[in-house]
């Protein structure tokens, strides 16, 4: 029996990968036995020539896909249109640099053929990347899985192997601002996990800046935890015993020893504190109405302007 399986690979700006991406995928994907592949490659808006690459790929190989967004919506869109296209029994999601070894894919498929439904590709070795991105990736998962009832595996990225039940349950799922890790963790179902070693990129350069990377962390958080609201209620109960507790001290003192000349010092620390507490407050409070606006404008995920397959 030949199992019809599905790849799908997010693309921006990755024309000077393209070339060993498709060797080095076909390649390992002609030695796992009883499959049949189709290539699922997701240009989004990309400014180079990344999306003409694909396609003249995709007219000499009938097994590769190309679906074309109108314009840059973001690997998280891009991962979306390329789940909601494949049809395979089984997907893989891979990145575009391969800095994820393809030939885990092959133990996938193996684990998967053993009965789960979701194979993680876990990192147990990110020499590859910076001493920071290590840190913030380790401080970032540490912080989401303590204050959400979801738990993301540490060092697990996109890459994984999902059951066809899998897909068709995150294709349920409505939310236009996606944190797919989170939406991934989130639908469950039986999951083991296969280790490797991350390696370098052959080409190109990381798309996300610390900037990004920063609101990634934000989004990630506050699409899985109200954590941060009730922190500022305990704030908030907690300022305002102290500010009691302090007032009974004010008013017992002026009983006894009468009243005594206010210190300007104290009144701008004590000004400065509260602004700046009710500042932050009012930032976390519209980081979350903000996401209830967007989700109220019901604007679909990603516009897709073009597939690209060659029919033999």
């Amino acid at each position: 029996m030949v199992d019809n399986l599905s790849l799908v690979v997010p693309f921006y700006n990755e024309e000077e990968g393209i070339d060993f991406f498709s060797k080095t995928i076909s390649s390992t994907l002609a030695k796992i036995p009883s499959s049949e592949w189709e290539l699922i490659c997701v240009d989004d808006g990309s400014s180079d020539k990344t999306l003409q690459k694909l396609i003249d790929l995709s007219l000499s190989d009938s097994r590769f896909k190309v679906v074309e967004l109108s314009r840059n919506f973001g690997k998280e869109a891009a991962l979306t249109a390329g789940l909601d296209t494949a049809s395979g029994a089984a997907v893989v999601v891979i990145d575009a640099d391969l800095q994820d070894p393809a030939e885990i894919i092959a133990t996938m498929v193996e684990k998967w053929r053993e009965g789960a439904e979701v194979v993680l590709g876990r990192r147990i070795d990110r020499s590859s990347d910076s001493v920071a991105k290590r840190a913030t990736a380790s401080w970032f998962y540490s912080l989401h899985n303590r204050i959400s009832k979801i738990k993301i595996p540490e060092n697990v990225g996109d890459f994984r192997l999902m059951d066809r039940c899998v897909v068709d349950a995150l294709k349920t799922l409505p939310e236009q601002q996606r944190f797919m890790k989170g939406l991934f963790a989130w639908v469950g179902f039986r999951t083991v996990t296969v280790d490797y070693v991350r390696a370098p990129r052959v080409s190109g350069v990381t798309k996300f800046s610390p900037f990004s990377l920063w609101n990634f962390a934000i989004e990630g958080i506050t699409s899985f935890s109200t954590v941060p609201l009730r922190i500022w209620t305990y704030i908030g109960c907690t300022g305002a015993l102290l500010t009691l507790l302090y007032g009974i001290f004010i008013t017992l003192r002026t009983m006894i020893f009468g009243s005594a000349v206010p210190g300007y010092a104290s009144i701008f620390f004590a000004i400065t504190l509260l602004g700046s507490v009710q500042i932050i407050s009012v930032g976390i409070l519209g980081e979350y109405i903000g996401r209830m606006y967007m989700e109220t404008k019901n604007r679909p995920i990603y516009i897709r302007r073009k597939i690209y397959h060659r029919i033999d």
